[in-house]
Parts: structure tokens; C-alpha cells; sequence
């Protein structure tokens, strides 16, 4: 299946058909609602206290639900132009998101509580991602394109009863727009040109086949140019004369001397942080009688852009900044084919069961520069070092089924009960060649590590209830067991053997390591296997239609498993301790929501690339010992008026200590001290008590939105989006101002026009208009004389663009 953008312009598309009020923020109007003239009604002022959320795996009022929870609808992710999971960060008090161009994922943290590593078939993220209910098991589902999506909700804090697995720091959900059977004919289609070349095009229609059948079909292309330009090799390598007389001195003779070959440096061809994704949805629901209906979906997703590619945080004289010395051709090429399954059938008044299920198969690969061009080389094997990561093949299956049985209608206590079952069959092959010098270079050290059979199974029962004490005053409990099981068959991690007999070339795709001078340096055979029980308490009071309060003790959990080695990683548990309250004004056109939290995490997983002492090199995971404590206070501050839409959202995180890691080892920081034996690491550091990264002091969002009547009936609707984050650590090495993000304001602001009847509008926007450098992660190698070169991954640059919508 190919889709190429004249495919967007075949499908008519629905109005976001959700979009009618921000919990985060903003309002439009609903397009599954229409005039008598067939076109969509115009805009109405809605109160903010009607917005339900799922959060506690029933449809609540937003306001009336004791969860620290923020729902975010179509029109706010249209108008905030949300492509991918790290765009709607700055919409969620203590989400930080942090993109990993060697592996092209994003990893998330909340609340201070998230790993850069989880990255990998070993790892699972703190943040637990769901799409119609249905849970995304690997990183790369964050960078997937978001498509017809009808709202998000985050959940923060650990959601270890209803919600499950690997939601230590909370979790995500997803709705789709599903099918209409009542609504009619309706859809949408939006197009949209901008700066780097940047062309979009989405489109989603809903048809009703029938009484008790109704389809969508939904698509969408985003592509853009990448940011990162080629720097000229010729411009920034020594002269052949340096380049001789350094080979001669570090023992090189004339006979054996040759001048780098710029040709190997890419010069052209697709750039590095590049988009090109495609996305492709047909969903049914069927419903034939009032008690039951079924929602099944099928999702194909292309991704063929490129890594987002390490910058130099001060650039050689000379170059711009947006530009890197390249050797390794960025290339990303991924496949996703997604099914997605939810059944509900009303028993009788005072019980439903949901069954809930989903399959997914992900294949990938990539190449990336993981060098940087940061260093350069002297000669073809001194100064600089060439490091390709090169992902050969990765392949995710997994496929999850949830069943939820739970009380409906008015009861003193309202319960649920439920059955989950999950598992994984995962294989990858990812080569690492690093070459002294150049390419051309002899062999520094090189890797394939050849996991063929990665495999996860996860079953749970949990059940929850509230206790309705008295009309205002309620109490909730909830237990979940979990009982895990994670294996490595066969995995092996070949390293350089330095036999003198076999050429010293980098390791080529297709060659068996066995072949070309590698051995063998660890067996990865290995088993995990353990239960835990998650837990909540909790206490919410009504105090009127416009107060409530909460209080509430929730805990979180990750299974441990295996990693290099066939050794064993322990689980990771976290309690939360939070107060919250929720208030409505202005009769309902006003909210302010806030949460306190105390969080106690134990045995938190740190992975990270590391080198053992015999040079070889894995990757490690670490259990923070004792206990890393977070403390911080969140609020939404959300206006939703006649003409105008705002939206506060603030988080403070004063308190993110991290444990005790006496031994914390890096590849991704060259020149930490060496290590002793015991540690089983070259080069190491304490990091006992250091600050957790991606977790600033404060983070404030403010969004306001006026709509100008104009003469002609249409609207002319301003819109300005800004966000300050202070200084924020990048890593839990805490290392200084190379591994920090300063404290920064970053603004974007877009102007729509929506003419009369709502039958179309356009839009022109600037995103990061003071075109501000924004660090997300940090790397360092070091220099020749000692020093550090610092590199970084960056949000994008200041981007510009004008958007055309029509709906019908």
C-alpha cells in the first residue's frame, strides 16, 4: 500500500468531528453538527464542565473526576499544528519530550520520571501510550503520525490499577474519530504549504451504510525538507599537508599515507530531520441492536523521513548552525499495520462488558551519524572518529486483550472488574562501526548485536470501586495484579576480534559478523519472570456543582528483564501521594484544576550505551538504589468565553531528587572518570543525589484566542501560543551549561479566517517565531587536548506555513 498525495485529494474528510471545547484550552465549532442548510452551525459558547473523560475507565465529567487528568480535543491539537506525541507536551503540566536520533524515537518523561534510553526491544518507557485503549509497547509508536484524532487525555501520576502496564509515571490515551450511523454524510479535508518545503494534506470522510452500519476512512501526508544542511568537507578538513605530516608523526609512513577522500562525506541527497509519513485509517462500527456495538479499525503507517540528527551546541567558525559534517547518509524507512478492536454490550441495566483488543506489527530500519561530525579528523586514521548506528532490521509484533466488566446506573457503589493479557515477539539486528579517523580509518571498535527473539508476556486482574458514602463524599479502592515474563533466546553481542588478517572495513549490512573478523562477546540468553500488586486510595468530597476536592495514594510499576549479558534488571515501583481540588466558574466558562504530589520511586531503571573494561561495549541498565523523590504542583487555568479562549498551564517541580547510583556509566558522555572492577564499567560516575533531567523548576504555557467579527459575518480569529520552561538539566550527570537547557520563552502565533457560513477557513501561522535554539537532549566527546565538544538534538527552528480547510 503506497500513499502519495494525489490519494489525499481522492478522500473527502470530516470536521474534526470533536472539536467543540479545549480542556487545555480552545473551542470550534462541532462539525457532526449541521444547519438546515446542510453546512456545519455556527460557533456556540459551551461550558467547560460538560468536557468527559475516561480516566477512570467510565465516562465522567471532567470536572467531577478526582484524577489529575488533562483532556486535549481536536481543534486544540489542529490549532497547536500537534504532528507527533512531543508536540502536545507544552499542553501538559510536567510532560517533557526528548527525540533519539540513533533509534528516530521519542522518549517522554512526567513529573520528572522518564529514561532517554528506553529506547531499545530490552526497555519499556515510564509514560504508557494508548490508542483506543489499546497499549503501544514501543517508543517509536510516539513518533507515529497523529491522524483524525478525536481527543487525548493524560493521565499523570502512576496509573497501576486501571490503566496498567508501564504506566509508572502515567499514561496517554488516544481517541480516534469514530463512525457516525446517525450523523450522515460529513467529512473534512485540510491542505497546507509552508517553509523547507513543507506539504500537508488530510482528509477524512464518514459514511453510513446503514441503519446499523457506519464506516470512516480517514488519511493524511505531512513531509518537510530537513533542517540540517551539509557542510563542505573541503572547507572545514586540514590541507593534505597537515593531514601527511600528522600520519607521519602518530607512526604512519609515506607508502602507506592517503589523503581523506571527501567523497565519502555526504554531500547530497535527503537531509537530516526530514519528514515524510503517511497514514491511512478505515474504520467500521456496527450496531445492531441499542445494547451492543463494535468498533474495529485498520491503521497503516509509512514513515520514509530521516533521524533527527546531533548538532553542534557551538559551532565551528564559520558554519551555520542548522549544518553538520556528515559521513553517514541519514536514512529512516518504517512500516506499522495496526488493528484495533472494541466491543461493548450493556447486559442489562446495572452491568456492561467491554472487550478490547489490538494487534500491531512494526518493522523498521535506519542509518544515522552518530559522530556528528563534532570532531574532526586529523588524518584518514587520527583526530576525529567515524560512528555509523545503524539499525539493520527491527521487528515488533505485539498484541494485547483486555476485558472489563463494571456497574452502570446510579449504585452506592459503582465497580469494575478486569482481565488483561499482553504480549510481544520482537527481533533486531543493530551493527555499530566505529573507525578511527575517517572511514578509511583502521578499526577503533566494532559491535552487532543480533537479538533474534525478544519475547514479553504481561497478565493482570484488577478491580477498583467507589463507595458513594453520601451524595458528596466518596471513597475509592482498587488493587491490580501483574505477573510478567520477559525472555532473550539467542541473542548474542559480536565485538572486533582485531585479527590483523581480516580488512579493517566497517561491518556491511548484509555480512555475518562471524565472518568479518568479529567474536563473540556476550550471550544474551536470558529469563525475568515476576509478579507485583499495584494499588489505590482514594478520597474525593463535592462540595458543590462548582467545588471538589481530592486526596489520594496511587502506585505505579515496570517490570525488570533481561539485558547484555543474560543478566537480570530489577522491577521499578513509584507511590504517589497527591492532593487536588477542581473549580468551576463564570457557569461554567471558566476551570481551574490543580494537584499537589509527593512521589516516592524505587529501583528506578537508568539505562545507557556503555563500554565494559575489555572495550566492548552494550547497553546497561542500572536500579537506582533507595529511594529518587519528586515533589511538584501542577495547575490548568482554562476560559472558554464568547470570543475568547485562554488557557494557563503551569507546573512546578521543586523537589526531583535522584537515589543512589554509585556506579552510572555513558556512552553518550566520553571522558567520565575510569571506574574500579567491581563496576563492570571503563568509565564511570556518582550521580547519588543528582537532579533527574527534563524536569525544570517551573513551566508555564499561556494560549489565547479572540474571534473578531467582521462585517461579512466571518471571523478573524488571532491566536498566540507561548510557553517559559527554567533551566532544566539534560541528563543525571548533571555535568554544566553543556548539559542543561537555560531557561526560554518560546512563542508561536498563527491568524484564521473562517468565513460565514463555516463552510471553510484558512489559517497562516509562525511556530518558534523568535527562532529559538531549544536543547532536548545532550551528548559530549572529547577533543584531541582533553576538552569537550558538546552536541545536542534541538526542537525545530522557526517555521512558517498557510493552511486551507474545507468541510461539508
Amino acid at each position: 500500500m503506497t500513499l502519495h498525495h494525489s490519494a489525499m485529494y481522492v478522500a473527502l474528510a470530516a470536521v474534526l468531528a470533536s472539536a467543540p471545547v479545549l480542556a487545555a484550552g480552545q473551542d470550534a465549532t462541532s462539525p457532526a453538527t449541521t444547519n438546515k442548510d446542510g453546512g456545519p452551525s455556527k460557533q456556540k459558547v459551551k461550558n467547560l464542565e460538560t468536557i468527559q473523560v475516561t480516566a477512570t475507565k467510565r465516562e465522567t465529567p471532567l470536572q467531577k473526576t478526582p484524577v489529575a487528568v488533562t483532556a486535549i480535543t481536536a481543534d486544540a491539537l489542529d490549532k497547536e499544528h500537534v504532528q507527533t506525541v512531543q508536540d502536545i507536551t507544552k499542553l501538559v503540566p510536567g510532560l517533557q519530550g526528548t527525540s533519539e536520533g540513533d533509534h528516530g524515537v521519542t522518549t517522554l518523561t512526567m513529573r520528572g520520571i522518564g529514561n532517554d534510553s528506553a529506547k531499545t526491544e530490552y526497555a519499556d518507557p515510564e509514560v504508557a501510550l494508548f490508542i483506543d485503549g489499546v497499549y503501544a509497547p514501543r517508543a517509536e509508536s510516539a513518533t507515529s503520525l497523529l491522524m483524525d484524532i478525536d481527543s487525548v487525555q493524560v493521565l499523570r501520576g502512576p496509573q497501576g490499577t486501571l490503566w496498567g502496564r508501564n504506566s509508572t509515571a502515567g499514561a496517554i490515551d488516544f481517541e480516534t474519530v469514530k463512525p457516525d450511523i446517525n450523523g450522515g454524510f460529513f467529512g473534512n479535508a485540510q491542505m497546507s504549504l509552508g517553509s523547507y518545503s513543507q506539504t500537508g494534506e488530510k482528509a477524512a470522510i464518514n459514511l453510513p451504510i446503514s441503519s446499523t452500519f457506519a464506516m470512516r476512512v480517514a488519511v493524511a501526508h505531512q513531509q518537510h525538507d530537513g533542517y540540517v544542511n551539509y557542510q563542505n568537507p573541503g572547507s572545514e578538513l586540514p590541507s593534505v599537508a597537515q593531514q601527511q605530516a600528522t600520519y607521519l608523526a602518530n607512526g604512519g609512513t609515506l607508502a602507506t599515507f592517503q589523503p581523506i577522500n571527501q567523497a565519502l562525506y555526504t554531500q547530497g541527497g535527503d537531509k537530516y530531520n526530514a519528514q515524510n509519513q503517511s497514514a491511512a485509517r478505515i474504520s467500521a462500527l456496527w450496531q445492531p441492536i441499542d445494547a451492543f456495538k463494535w468498533n474495529l479499525s485498520y491503521e497503516y503507517f509509512l514513515d520514509r523521513g530521516t533521524p533527527d540528527m546531533n548538532l553542534m551546541q557551538n559551532p565551528r567558525p564559520g558554519q551555520d548552525f542548522w549544518s553538520a559534517l556528515i559521513d553517514t547518509a541519514p536514512y529512516l524507512h518504517r512500516t506499522s499495520k495496526t488493528v484495533r478492536s472494541r466491543m461493548d454490550w450493556q447486559i442489562n441495566d446495572d452491568m456492561a462488558l467491554t472487550y478490547i483488543a489490538g494487534y500491531n506489527r512494526f518493522s523498521g530500519a535506519s542509518n544515522y551519524d552518530q559522530d556528528a561530525g563534532a570532531i574532526l579528523p586529523t588524518s584518514f586514521t587520527t583526530g576525529g572518529v567515524y560512528q555509523d548506528d545503524r539499525t539493520n532490521y527491527s521487528n515488533y509484533s505485539s498484541y494485547s486483550h483486555e476485558f472489563d466488566l463494571k456497574s452502570t446506573g446510579q449504585h452506592t457503589v459503582d465497580w469494575i472488574l478486569g482481565l488483561y493479557y499482553a504480549a510481544e515477539d520482537n527481533n533486531i539486528r543493530f551493527d555499530i562501526p566505529i573507525m578511527n579517523g575517517t572511514q578509511q580509518g583502521t578499526v577503533n571498535w566494532q559491535g552487532s548485536f543480533i537479538q533474534p527473539k525478544e519475547t514479553v508476556e504481561s497478565e493482570a486482574v484488577f478491580g477498583q470501586a467507589v463507595w458513594h458514602v453520601t451524595d458528596a463524599f466518596n471513597l475509592t479502592a482498587g488493587a491490580r495484579f501483574s505477573d510478567d515474563t520477559r525472555k532473550n533466546e539467542g541473542g548474542i553481542n559480536w565485538g572486533w576480534a582485531y585479527d590483523p588478517t581480516v580488512p579493517q572495513v566497517p561491518i556491511s549490512p548484509n555480512a555475518q559478523p562471524q565472518d568479518v573478523g568479529f567474536s563473540i562477546s556476550q550471550h544474551n540468553d536470558g529469563k525475568y519472570h515476576k509478579s507485583k500488586v499495584t494499588w489505590l486510595a482514594r478520597a474525593d468530597y463535592v462540595f458543590n456543582q462548582n467545588a471538589m476536592a481530592y486526596v489520594s495514594i496511587a502506585t505505579g510499576y515496570k517490570s525488570g528483564g533481561t539485558q547484555d549479558g543474560g543478566t537480570l534488571y530489577q522491577p521499578e515501583s513509584l507511590t504517589n501521594y497527591e492532593i487536588g481540588a477542581k473549580f468551576t466558574f463564570l457557569g461554567g466558562h471558566l476551570t481551574w484544576n490543580n494537584a499537589a504530589y509527593y512521589e516516592n520511586f524505587k529501583n528506578f531503571q537508568l539505562s545507557a550505551p556503555i563500554t565494559y573494561p575489555d572495550g566492548n561495549h552494550g547497553l546497561g541498565f542500572n536500579n537506582v538504589q533507595g529511594s529518587t523523590k519528586v515533589a511538584g504542583f501542577e495547575s490548568e487555568l482554562t476560559l472558554q468565553g464568547h470570543d475568547d479562549r485562554a488557557n494557563l498551564v503551569f507546573s512546578a517541580i521543586p523537589k526531583k531528587t535522584l537515589g543512589t547510583l554509585i556506579y552510572a556509566g555513558s556512552n553518550d558522555y566520553q571522558g567520565l572518570p575510569p571506574c574500579p572492577p567491581q563496576s563492570n564499567l571503563s568509565s564511570c560516575m556518582n550521580i547519588t543525589g543528582h537532579t533527574l533531567p527534563h524536569a525544570p523548576d517551573a513551566s508555564l504555557t499561556a494560549i489565547y484566542e479572540h474571534d473578531f467579527h467582521l462585517p461579512n459575518d466571518g471571523r478573524l480569529t488571532p491566536r498566540i501560543s507561548s510557553q517559559y520552561q527554567s533551566m532544566q538539566w539534560l541528563s543525571p550527570f548533571n555535568l554544566g551549561s553543556g548539559d542543561q537547557q537555560k531557561a526560554y520563552v518560546r512563542t508561536d502565533f498563527s491568524l484564521r479566517y473562517t468565513e460565514p457560513q463555516d463552510r471553510w477557513w484558512v489559517n497562516a501561522y509562525v511556530q518558534n517565531v523568535s527562532n529559538d535554539k531549544i536543547r532536548t537532549n545532550a551528548m559530549r566527546f572529547t577533543t584531541a587536548n582533553g576538552g569537550f565538544v558538546y552536541v545536542s538534538q534541538y526542537l525545530p527552528p522557526r517555521t512558517y506555513g498557510v493552511e486551507l480547510g474545507v468541510w461539508f
